[in-house]
């Protein structure tokens, strides 16, 4: 394959996105892989709501299920979509890097535009990062209050969540540091230690919970 298709990334086998993720190719990358983590958390979320759903051992809490349920096939969605957006930010800063500078207006020209680039691609893994959280958020019903033979799963979708969270934040830091806008690069990182700081929150009290049902 030589491109993504409509859906992008998420429509190639997982053999193909790995063989390109291994090659000398540019993209996918860290951010790609970091939206593709979330969206596998918010996957295994779905999954522990779908065995809970329907259960009359669990009928006091099937509204709320169904709300995670929703919700995670919400960001499963978003998190899918940046699996290749994050690859198409980063090939838009390759693309500016290219244009020529022999003259001082085409040194102006590039100058904006891999700056309006490197936005971007710092825009999206923080997006990446934000959505990463909610996910951890919604395994802690997950894991408090779903299925128990699918605690571990919950687990494990916390880990996901966490992890998704720290890779984004690593695009969005390297990304920053040829940002020029310093309120730009202030706000972005201020939100990224909030996500981190949050999840990292999430993540051992989810992890609490599953080792003690287990």
């Amino acid at each position: 394959m030589s491109g993504a298709t409509e859906r992008g990334y998420v429509d190639w086998s997982l053999a193909s996105y790995l063989d390109k993720l291994a090659s000398e190719a540019p993209e996918p990358g860290g951010g790609s892989v970091a939206a593709l983590v979330g969206a596998l958390g918010a996957a295994l979320v779905s999954m522990v709501t779908h065995l809970t759903l329907g259960k009359p051992k669990y009928a006091d809490v099937q509204d709320e299920m169904a709300e995670v349920e929703a919700r995670a096939a919400q960001l499963r969605a978003q998190l899918e979509d940046l699996v290749t957006l994050d690859a198409q930010a980063y090939g838009a800063v390759a693309a500016a890097m290219k244009l020529p500078q022999e003259t001082e207006e085409e040194k102006a020209e590039r100058k904006d535009l891999l700056q309006s680039a490197l936005n971007g691609a710092a825009a999206v893994p923080l997006k990446i990062a934000l959505t990463a959280v909610e996910v951890a958020r919604l395994s802690l019903p997950a894991a408090e209050k779903g299925n128990l033979y699918a605690v571990s799963d919950a687990g494990v979708a916390v880990l996901l969540a966490d992890a998704a969270a720290q890779a984004a934040a690593l695009n969005v830091k390297i990304n920053l540091a040829w940002i020029e806008d310093e309120q730009f690069k202030r706000d972005a990182w201020t939100c990224v230690q909030a996500a981190l700081s949050e999840a990292a929150a999430l993540r051992e009290a989810v992890l609490s919970v599953t080792y003690d049902k287990l």
